[in-house]
């Protein structure tokens, strides 16, 4: 029997790219989005991850379906209405960004793992991955959206020491520039001062995803936020045209802040 993996936000960008890594690795995937679509081979559920008992019906819908759990991808999020970029200072936002940024970039991630959880947990394995981003250790696109991936990591890290001894491992995962159609579309051979040559596919980070999950040694990452493009170098994986990507550590000052080490120079691979 293939292993069940949930994706939420799994229509597009990294989350369709995740998923389809998935299911070209022998995964049984299913994905939520607003419209219920994603990638060929998903199984896709329309959910809005604002409505929490929509939450419940996809997680009811999928034990039903298959019993099991073993990988909750956290990747759901939502713009800022009359959102136009992150051009805007804080005071000149309107409060309600809380509402997408927070409510969706945070908590809808935390209503999801709970469901996780309770099936994870049950079954003795299982693995809880947020998709965060370096915007936890430095400025990046906006305040709330800084705030949404610091207490991404945050969370995996105390949800880390509560699964302790369950066989369920919770991580998050800093993602560096990801080169989706939307960004490939632009033309541009940079974005940021990032090179879109040495930037990540969607499909790599579902690779190094799928990678994590079947490592012997992933009780070890319980709690721990990871640099998906070292982890990656360490699994020996690339890019769909086969070139590693870039990680974004230096430009932004150091490693993830969880679980706290002597030092942040040090790789994340422990």
């Amino acid at each position: 029997m293939s292993s069940t993996a949930l994706v939420t936000g799994g229509s597009r960008g990294v989350g369709r790219g995740v998923a389809t890594a998935l299911i070209a690795a022998g995964w049984t995937v299913y994905v939520t989005s607003r419209h219920g679509t994603g990638p060929d081979g998903a199984i896709a559920l329309a959910c809005d991850h604002t409505d929490d008992d929509a939450v419940a019906d996809v997680f009811a819908q999928i034990e039903g379906d298959t019993d099991s759990l073993d990988l909750l991808v956290n990747n759901a999020w939502a713009a800022p209405r009359g959102f136009g970029g992150f051009s805007d200072k804080f005071w000149e936002r309107p409060v309600d960004d809380w509402d997408t940024l927070i409510g969706v970039g945070l908590r809808a991630h935390y209503v999801a793992s709970v469901h996780a959880a309770q099936m994870m947990v049950d079954r003795g394995s299982g693995l809880i991955a947020s998709i965060s981003s370096f915007g936890s250790r430095g400025h990046l696109h906006s305040v709330l959206y800084g705030m949404s991936k610091a207490g991404l990591d945050k969370m995996a890290f105390d949800m880390g020491h509560e699964l302790s001894g369950t066989g369920v491992t919770a991580v998050s995962l800093w993602l560096g520039l990801i080169r989706t159609e939307l960004l490939l579309s632009l033309g541009v051979d940079e974005f940021a001062g990032f090179s879109l040559q040495r930037a990540e596919d969607p499909e790599f980070v579902g690779r190094v995803i799928a990678a994590l999950a079947d490592d012997p040694q992933l009780d070890s990452y319980n709690g721990h936020t990871l640099v998906t493009a070292e982890l990656g170098a360490a699994y020996g994986l690339t890019n769909n045209d086969g070139t590693p990507p870039d990680s974004h550590r230096a430009a932004f000052g150091g490693g993830p802040l969880f679980p706290p080490t002597p030092s942040d120079s040090q790789p994340n691979r422990r």
